[in-house]
């Protein structure tokens, strides 16, 4: 059958839903430190959110869902979702009885430059998403009419009410026969790389499409841990052989995944950055282009790329453009400010994939 999507069953228009907490970002302009800040620059962002944005921008049909407190903030993060084509119907807008403390969570960016990095400083303890009683949400309904359904790791290393949320989100997924993919997002100020690799792991036996090889444990032997993990002792910048072995060690493991994809990043300064991708799709693993860029704004490109192979697949691209699209979508997206990718035509991003840099007349 001509334009068969083994992940979608070909679904000619499918519809994408993912679930996460949307923060405000606060970010002080002209790339200041937040000592030496007097103003800052207000918007909105969060790894899921991103992802359902970019892939809106670019015509698919995507749905977040969230918990926002019913003010000016919360309404203000609906606003700026809708206004980028993502359905929000399911949102809740909650009530001070439903989370006590009432508030939407933030989060302060501090842009490097040259040598200096960027740094984030989280302010989201206690806000609405985290607080909110999920067990008395209709998940089988909440996921209904959906074909795709991706969550990260960032989102159980909330709370315990988040991990519950994010782990039973996936029984009832796979149930329903969505198309789960997963992005690890090890965030160490958090929750600690142990704790994540734990829980992530019970992840993998519902996903479908994987970003990043960590944080699971994928141990030579299940029953004797001392021998340790697949993953042990590759290099962050891994040879194709080191990363094919370990693509398949992961597939050996748990058939269910169809899909691998992870970024690779050399980093020559914080203000310019290289990127390349592996993906293990059909059986065989793939490498992309290296692209090399000055940067903008980096937060959000692990998000851009997830969401590039994402469109990629759900438009048919063949497996060196699938990869290539991702990364391309990660570089555009380092040219944007914000955290994510607001590009709205795909020729824009095929065209940095072939390495045309043209202007568009």
């Amino acid at each position: 059958m001509e334009n068969y999507n083994p992940l979608l069953k070909n679904i000619d228009s499918p519809k994408f839903f993912t679930i996460g907490e949307i923060m405000m970002r606060l970010t002080p302009p002209n790339y200041e430190k937040i000592r030496m800040a007097n103003e800052f620059e207000a918007s909105y962002g969060g790894s899921e959110a991103n992802i359902a944005l970019a892939l809106a921008n670019l015509g698919i049909d995507s749905t977040f869902f969230s918990v926002v407190p019913n003010n000016s903030l919360g309404k203000s993060a609906v606003r700026m979702l809708r206004s980028n084509d993502v359905h929000c119907t399911p949102m809740i807008l909650s009530t001070p009885e439903e989370t006590p403390t009432h508030r939407l969570g933030t989060y302060y960016l501090e842009t490097g430059y040259g040598i200096r990095a960027s740094k984030v400083t989280y302010d989201r303890k206690h806000s609405a998403f985290t607080e909110y009683d999920y067990s008395k949400l209709d998940l089988d309904a909440l996921l209904d009419g959906y074909d795709w359904l991706h969550l990260s790791g960032i989102t159980p290393a909330l709370c315990k009410n988040c991990a519950d949320l994010i782990l039973n989100s996936l029984k009832v997924a796979k149930e329903k026969g969505l198309t789960i993919s997963w992005d690890g997002n090890f965030r160490s100020s958090l929750w600690t790389w142990e704790e994540a690799r734990d829980f992530c792991t019970l992840c993998l036996p519902y996903v479908d499409v994987l970003f990043g090889i960590e944080p699971y444990h994928l141990w030579k032997d299940e029953n004797d841990h001392s021998k340790g993990d697949w993953k042990d002792g590759v290099p962050l910048q891994p040879s194709y052989e080191q990363q094919d072995e370990i693509f398949r060690r992961f597939v050996e493991r748990y058939p269910n995944i169809k899909c691998i994809a992870r970024h690779v990043r050399y980093a020559h300064s914080g203000s310019e950055n290289s990127l390349k991708a592996f993906m293990w799709y059909e059986g065989h693993t793939f490498e992309s282009r290296l692209f090399r860029f000055n940067i903008l704004d980096r937060v959000g490109g692990g998000d851009a790329f997830a969401s590039g192979l994402i469109y990629a697949m759900m438009k048919d691209y063949k497996p060196m453009d699938m990869v290539n699209f991702a990364v391309a979508s990660s570089v555009i997206k380092h040219t944007i400010h914000g955290d994510a990718n607001i590009t709205d035509d795909a020729k824009s991003i095929r065209k940095i994939m072939d390495m045309s840099f043209d202007i568009n007349r």
